[in-house]
């Protein structure tokens, strides 16, 4: 039996195939560069092609905006998640997975080769790749030596979706163990809300305290929220 006419050309309007070069992901990054595909055409060629209903450019359009139209909050997708959406199999959500991978350790080195913090910017650029795309909350502490040279960053603690719990003494140990001159306390809110809690604005008290006393001072505490921070040091709460 043929097609219905408007059967064969919804077909057609949904094949990549039959868009023009210069609009087809993959043409366009040949002709042109990475940089000139949008982030939608980027994941639509990591997932290659799209179903009877959708291309894949649709697909992708679909699922980046479940994800807040955001690759950090789609990198918090787990493969048994991504495979949920119709035209996403496991090969595919796995190439989804290791590109956001490959992409989130791009920036850790590159955080890293910086070696000196002489901003909350600073800071923040070298722990949002370790701490972004979390969906629960974790402490890190970054060391530094006198010329703010960063010595390590070392993980206190890491809780649940609502908080985590850092404990002073810890944080000081790992600190005097690394023979730091100073440091600065970091973790993220899972939950997009750069806001301090009062229990964020308590440990910060406490560990600005206990650092005097061992003159070993905190010079910020950063919170992650998403692609943003928050700057206990820039508001002036330390």
């Amino acid at each position: 039996m043929n097609e219905q006419p408007e059967a064969v050309f919804k077909k057609n309007f949904n094949s990549i195939k039959s868009w023009a070069e210069d609009e087809r992901p993959r043409e366009k990054m040949l002709a042109k560069s990475p940089a000139a595909l949008s982030d939608v055409e980027l994941l639509a060629i990591l997932i290659g092609s799209g179903t009877r209903e959708l291309s894949a450019v649709d697909l992708a359009r679909q699922i980046y905006a479940t994800a807040s139209n955001s690759f950090s909050q789609l990198s918090r997708l787990s493969i048994k998640e991504l495979i949920k959406f119709k035209g996403i199999g496991e090969a595919k959500a796995i190439n989804i997975a290791a590109a956001l991978e490959i992409g989130r350790r791009r920036r850790l080195k590159d955080s890293l080769e910086k070696k000196k913090i002489i901003s909350s910017r600073d800071a923040f650029e070298l722990m949002h790749p370790l701490l972004s795309d979390n969906n629960y909350e974790e402490f890190w502490i970054i060391t530094l030596n006198r010329g703010n040279m960063i010595s390590r960053t070392h993980r206190i603690s890491e809780g649940s979706q609502a908080g985590t719990v850092a404990d002073p003494k810890k944080i000081f140990k790992v600190a005097l163990e690394d023979n730091a001159a100073s440091v600065i306390l970091c973790h993220n809110h899972p939950s997009g809300s750069r806001t301090p809690s009062n229990k964020d604005k308590q440990i910060t008290e406490k560990c600005k305290n206990a650092g005097a006393f061992l003159d070993l001072p905190v010079l910020d505490h950063i919170i992650i929220a998403g692609d943003t921070y928050f700057s206990f040091a820039d508001e002036g709460m330390l």
